[in-house]
């Protein structure tokens, strides 16, 4: 018989005389409980740092959003700041899934799939929230914004480079600096439109919208605007 658990997984018993497998169920079920309320309540965080700013969320208003006590909270996270740190810090590692993409497929497909995944993640409540907070609390957690940035944008950047370093090795781009093409092509990512939704300006984009800014990023990235002659 499953029982599934949240997002996290699944656990499997045979019958309720199997006291081994009924305690391993009962032990993960609590697992998976106690790490579905914490995501809830860094989802919930992230929502309103999104919504209002960090300094304008108060834990009262995260406990009115999901539930539960102050007590919880401050056991599981030590307060906002806690919050805060947990958030960047699950937010980072959710940054570094569209690294799986980097292989050694189709060039441009591959740039296409990291490059979708990297704006659908830019375009996130959260790492929207957190860029916020990064920008309006960087004189008061300077090393919790060094660690998103060290975390997220650097670490992505700097795989991004080696990726490219193993395309030139193989003759598929020109001769370049492929962490200067890193950077170059991170910055397409984060662009005016970006800039938009963390100001308030527009809503974030949709997937259909996400696809097509992919599409055109890894486009000019990798054959320009200039016509060619003969072409």
């Amino acid at each position: 018989m499953p029982v599934t658990i949240g997002n996290y997984g699944n656990v499997r018993y045979r019958s309720s005389g199997d006291i081994g497998d009924l305690r391993g169920h009962v032990s993960s079920t609590g697992t998976g409980r106690a790490l579905a309320r914490r995501e809830a309540i860094l989802n919930a965080a992230a929502e309103l740092f999104f919504e209002n700013g960090y300094g304008a969320t108060s834990i009262d208003a995260i406990i009115e959003r999901v539930g539960g006590s102050k007590r919880n909270i401050y056991n599981e996270f030590g307060g906002k700041e806690g919050l805060f740190t947990a958030l960047v810090a699950q937010t980072a590692e959710r940054g570094l899934a569209p690294f799986e993409t980097l292989g050694e497929g189709d060039l441009r497909e591959t740039l296409f799939a990291f490059s979708e995944g990297l704006i659908g993640l830019y375009m996130s409540p959260a790492l929207i929230g957190i860029y916020r907070t990064a920008i309006a609390e960087s004189g008061r957690f300077p090393d919790l914004v060094r660690q998103f940035y060290e975390e997220g944008p650097r670490r992505a950047s700097g795989r991004l480079a080696e990726f490219l370093a193993a395309a030139q090795a193989r003759g598929e781009v020109d001769q370049c600096d492929p962490q200067g093409a890193a950077d170059l092509f991170m910055g397409m990512m984060r662009d005016n439109v970006h800039l938009q939704v963390v100001l308030g300006l527009r809503p974030p984009l949709q997937a259909h919208e996400i696809k097509s800014a992919a599409r055109v990023a890894v486009d000019i990235f990798l054959d320009g605007v200039r016509c060619r002659d003969g072409s």
